[in-house]
């Protein structure tokens, strides 16, 4: 039976597949021809008609082989078998005349195959019969060549194409646990079969050096050559194939074939060095293997492109984000502590020198956090000054290292030349909560100290602890101040209403409203402006607040305009000293009055004594706009500033809203009813109107209608409602009061105190 050498199947792409078409064509020729077998140019048989081809015969092919490669003329040459079988062996040659495969014919001694001598026929007789058919063998074993170079070729590219889109595939779905560039590499040598690979960016602070599957990575060849390595990259645009390392008395026989490639980034700036490196008795490094990983490094540097910040050098806030709840949950019941570092008023860096001066420091910055993490930690670039590292070591390793970190940076501004740059940084520092998995949360305790730390002067070091009230103070508002965003974003805020009445019923003055706001969480819980606010002044949120509750009361009101301008009460709006602040707000709220179809008469607008103080100017012009327009404007809180008493007759304001720190100690301290007394007598000198805030009993009440102040507000007056209840009570409210009088003698009088003050 015909045997296909190597145990390699017919239906594979194998070129030394079934041949028995040209045996048969062989006998047709030559009929004394007893079996016919091919060999390749190594001598090893590839295909035989006889199933039992004796080691005679591989001899004698192989003692001719020298001759089949030398003598380039020759086609073939005639030997003798033991029993004197002659033996033909045919050279067959491609087209470049180099040795394609050998044909051994062995024939049967007979009659009319020699002379009586027995020499067998000569080889030239022989051939010149079988010339015909051996053309064809050749041209067939040709062909057969090509289209498995071919296969192989095709197959290796799938095998190319198969591993890129695995790591891609790994690069989209991995859960952080897995370095993709790691994996890019490690994939590269064993899809290659390579001993060893190395990806080096210096300017990223990147060296990873990845061994074969059972192998450790040789780290003492890449120190030896990752600077000859680096420099060739950046002289040399394509890759690098060195099959023969010479001996270099600098870094001495180095026992590898290497394949070096650069990396890349996107202007065409060469940033680093991809490295393959095989056993020197492996196969060499061809076109083929440069090919592929020119592929691998520029896919290493799209990864560095996305995971790596240009200007520090440091992983960006997406790629540490990635990487943290992989490394942090996989190990977890390891310590690990956050640190939050800002740099101080780089702003005026960049001022007095320039931007690219501030780039500079960044870049250090960068470099100094870079340089001083201990291994395993991981670091990121996450806004424009600020950086966050996770570390794994405890609250007190991870403040000695922000120490380190805080005094290398002052040393950063010496490195300048001319001007002196000063350079700080203020680091805050907490422990690492299990299970967190949110960057933003992660870093939540370490952001409140760092800020902390910026609160106490700058230029150092905050560790996060349960007992500094400041500190959870901050902490707690980080939490609130997401929430309360959630519920401006979700309208879950809600307005409460709290009565204000005169104390003296003769006197018909209206009854008042002080809006208030509330929170409401997501289990439908209400929250008291005493749990967000403070948060909503630090994150600045008081604004978006602000504009909310004016455009939620005045539409809330407008269905009752009609019967407001019959039932005088006023409802009083908070805004704050941030809302002062913001150059769109006052036109904001004049246009928003003005197109409610609501009297001004029916609002008050209350800002706080200490806003308006800081920025009286701007308060002043938004007082006399709202007081044109027919509004009232009261001052909250009065009593606490210094300042208040010398501004107070610029400021063109109706109402004063006694401190309520007055008027809760008024039974127990005399002083307190001083006071009280003192501002009721000098609004009145000014015609205006006071009102007692914190009248929570009846005994405080009584007390204060004794010490001529015009309104009270408090629980025993009346406890907050949720306004829409008190707008559904309004028109009970109006058919049940007595007629307002309002004296043309007052409003002249209030005019022309207005006007003085103007």
């Amino acid at each position: 039976m015909p045997m296909t050498a190597l145990g390699q199947n017919e239906n594979e792409h194998n070129p030394w597949a079934s041949l028995e078409p040209y045996a048969q064509l062989v006998r047709s020729l030559l009929p004394r021809a007893s079996s016919v077998s091919v060999f390749d140019p190594d001598g090893r048989l590839r295909w035989s008609s006889d199933a039992t081809t004796g080691p005679d015969l591989i001899q004698l092919v192989d003692d001719t082989l020298y001759s089949a490669r030398t003598e380039l003329q020759t086609p073939g040459q005639v030997r003798v078998l033991e029993g004197n079988l002659p033996v033909y062996l045919c050279w067959l040659r491609d087209d470049d005349n180099a040795l394609l495969a050998v044909v051994a014919i062995v024939c049967r001694r007979g009659a009319g195959d020699g002379s009586a001598t027995g020499e067998p026929r000569a080889f030239s007789f022989i051939h010149s019969l079988l010339r015909p058919a051996l053309e064809c063998l050749r041209r067939d074993l040709l062909a057969r060549a090509s289209i498995a170079c071919l296969h192989d070729t095709v197959t290796e590219r799938d095998r190319d194409l198969e591993m890129l889109l695995a790591d891609a595939a790994r690069g989209t779905t991995t859960d952080g646990g897995a370095d993709e560039l790691k994996s890019l590499v490690q994939g590269a040598v064993g899809h290659l079969k390579c001993s060893m690979a190395a990806l080096i960016v210096p300017e990223k602070g990147i060296a990873l050096l990845r061994a074969a599957q059972g192998s450790k990575p040789d780290g003492h060849l890449l120190a030896r050559t990752h600077r000859q390595l680096v420099s060739m990259s950046q002289m040399r645009p394509d890759p690098l194939i060195i099959n023969r390392v010479s001996p270099n008395p600098n870094l001495g026989v180095i026992p590898y074939r290497i394949l070096s490639c650069p990396v890349r980034r996107t202007s065409g700036r060469t940033i680093g060095v991809f490295a393959l490196f095989r056993d020197s008795d492996s196969h060499e490094f061809v076109a083929r293997d440069a090919r592929f990983a020119e592929v691998i490094a520029r896919r290493a540097a799209a990864l560095i492109d996305s995971q790596y910040d240009a200007l520090s050098g440091l992983h960006t806030r997406a790629a540490l984000e990635q990487r943290m709840r992989g490394l942090v949950n996989h190990e977890r019941g390891h310590t690990w502590s956050a640190l939050y570092i800002d740099a101080d008023q780089l702003h005026v860096v960049n001022d007095n020198f320039g931007m690219h001066v501030g780039d500079t420091v960044i870049g250090q910055l960068g470099e100094l956090i870079r340089r001083r993490l201990p291994p395993g930690a991981l670091a990121a670039r996450i806004s424009g000054d600020r950086f966050a590292a996770l570390v794994p070591s405890d609250v007190e390793a991870a403040a000695a290292l922000a120490e380190s970190l805080r005094a290398g940076a002052e040393v950063l501004g010496a490195v300048h030349t001319g001007a002196r740059v000063h350079v700080s940084i203020s680091v805050g520092v907490a422990a690492l909560e299990d299970g967190a998995s949110d960057l933003t949360h992660v870093l939540a305790a370490a952001e409140t100290a760092c800020k902390a730390a910026k609160d106490r002067g700058r230029n150092r070091v905050a560790v996060y602890e349960a007992n500094d009230t400041s500190i959870v103070r901050r902490f707690a508002d980080i939490n609130v101040a997401t929430r309360l965003r959630e519920a401006i974003s979700n309208a879950r805020l809600r307005l409460d209403a709290q009565l204000i009445l005169p104390f003296d019923s003769q006197a018909r003055r209206a009854p008042h409203f002080e809006l208030l706001l509330r929170m409401i969480g997501e289990d439908g819980s209400t929250i008291g402006p005493d749990n967000f606010l403070s948060a909503a002044n630090r994150y600045q949120l008081m604004p978006s607040i602000d504009r909310w509750v004016v455009e939620r009361t005045l539409a809330l009101l407008a269905p009752h305009a009609a019967l407001l301008a019959e039932f005088p009460a006023v409802f009083a709006i908070n805004f704050s000293g941030q809302s002062l602040s913001d150059d769109a707000f006052p036109d904001f709220l004049l246009g928003t009055i003005e197109a409610s179809g609501l009297d001004p008469a029916a609002l008050c607008f209350e800002l706080t004594e200490s806003a308006t103080i800081l920025n009286v100017t701007r308060a002043e012009v938004l007082m006399r706009r709202l007081r044109r327009l027919g509004c009232g404007v009261a001052l909250d809180d009065f009593g606490t500033g210094l300042s208040s008493l010398s501004y107070l007759r610029q400021l063109p304001v109706t109402l004063l809203k006694i401190d309520g720190s007055f008027v809760r100690d008024i039974l127990k301290d005399s002083r307190a009813e001083f006071m009280v007394r003192a501002i009721a007598q000098l609004a009145h000198s000014m015609d205006l109107r006071t009102v007692a805030e914190y009248v929570e009993t009846e005994e405080i009440q009584a007390r204060v209608a004794t010490l001529g102040v015009d309104y009270g507000q408090g629980f025993a007056i009346g406890r907050p409602e949720p306004f829409a209840d008190v707008l559904a009570r309004l028109p009970m409210m109006a058919a049940a009061a007595p007629a307002y009088e309002i004296s043309d003698e007052l409003v002249r009088t209030q005019v022309e105190a207005l006007e003085s003050r103007a």
